[in-house]
C-alpha cells in the first residue's frame, strides 16, 4: 500500500487466517505453475520462477507444494492456460486502484472484478486509466536491527537503489527492477537477510485521505485480494499515522 511502509503491508498479509493463507498459497501455486511452463523448471535459469518460488516461501508455503507445482509447469501437464490481465479503476476519494491478475477466462474476471468495485464504492475503468500512474520498482524490507544507516547507504550507493528511508523497524529500499537482484545478493553478501523483497508495481504520487475514505479504500483492495483470481493489489492512497490511528479507533 503507497503511503505508509511496504513492511506493514507484508504484516498485515501475514496476519491471515487459515482460510485465506490457503487462498493465498493457491495463488502463489498458480504463478509458479505459469513461470515454470513458460521458461522451465531450473530457477536459476528462469528468474520469474525463481521470483515466484520466493514469495511463495514467504508465504511460508511448504516445500513439497512448490516443487510439485514446479513439476506440474515444468512437466507441461494438461491444465488451464492462464494469462495476465491488469484491472484499473478507482476507490474512494479518487485513489487510483490497479490490480494484476491470472486468469483463464476473461469473461469470468472482469465483471466479478467490476462488481467487486462497485460493492466497496469504487469504479471499475477502462485499460490504461491509472496503470500510466505506477511504475515496476524493487521492494525490499530489511530489520533495522541487521543494519545500521551507513550500511544500508552504502549498499544502496553501490549497487544504484533509487531509495532508502526507515519505517518502524523497518529498513525500506526501492530500486529499478534490473537493480532488484544485484541489490538483493549485496544485502545478503553483508548478512543481511531480507524480511520481504518483491518486484511490485509503485506510484509516483499518492492521495492523502480521511479515516473514513481509507477504511473504504482498504475495504476495496481486501475484497479485491480475496478473489482467486487476483494476484496483486496495488495502490495510490496515503495513509499517515494518525489516519491509521483513526482507522483503527
Amino acid at each position: 500500500m503507497a503511503g505508509h511502509s511496504h513492511w506493514a503491508r507484508i504484516k498485515r498479509k501475514k496476519g491471515v487466517t487459515d482460510a485465506r493463507r490457503g487462498r493465498l498459497w493457491s495463488k502463489l501455486a498458480r504463478c509458479v505453475i505459469v513461470a515454470a511452463r513458460s521458461g522451465g523448471g531450473d530457477p536459476s535459469a528462469n528468474l520469474a520462477l525463481r521470483y515466484a518460488i520466493d514469495k511463495a516461501k514467504q508465504a511460508n508455503m511448504p516445500k513439497d507444494t512448490i516443487e510439485n507445482a514446479i513439476k506440474k509447469g515444468a512437466g507441461g501437464t494438461e491444465g488451464a492456460n492462464f494469462e495476465t490481465v491488469f484491472y484499473e479503476g478507482y476507490g474512494a476519494s479518487g485513489v487510483a486502484i490497479l490490480c494484476e491478475a491470472l486468469t483463464d477466462n476473461r469473461n469470468r474476471t472482469a465483471p466479478e472484478v467490476k462488481k467487486i468495485f462497485e460493492r466497496a464504492g469504487g469504479n471499475l475503468g477502462g485499460a490504461g486509466c491509472v496503470q500510466w500512474m505506477f511504475a515496476s520498482k524493487g521492494q525490499i524490507a530489511v530489520s533495522a536491527s541487521d543494519a545500521d544507516e551507513d550500511k544500508i547507504a552504502e549498499i544502496a550507493l553501490e549497487t544504484g537503489a533509487d531509495d532508502y528511508k526507515r519505517t518502524e523497524e523497518i529498513w525500506d529500499l526501492t530500486c529499478e527492477p534490473a537493480v532488484f537482484e544485484p541489490l538483493r545478493e549485496a544485502l545478503t553478501a553483508a548478512g543481511i537477510t531480507p524480511v520481504s523483497a518483491e518486484l511490485a508495481m509503485v506510484p509516483a504520487n499518492t492521495v492523502a485521505v480521511d479515516a473514513e475514505a481509507g477504511r473504504k479504500v482498504l475495504r476495496l483492495v481486501e475484497e479485491l485480494e480475496e478473489h482467486d483470481d487476483i494476484q496483486n493489489v496495488y495502490s495510490n492512497v496515503e495513509l499517515s499515522g494518525d489516519v491509521m490511528a483513526a482507522m483503527n479507533d
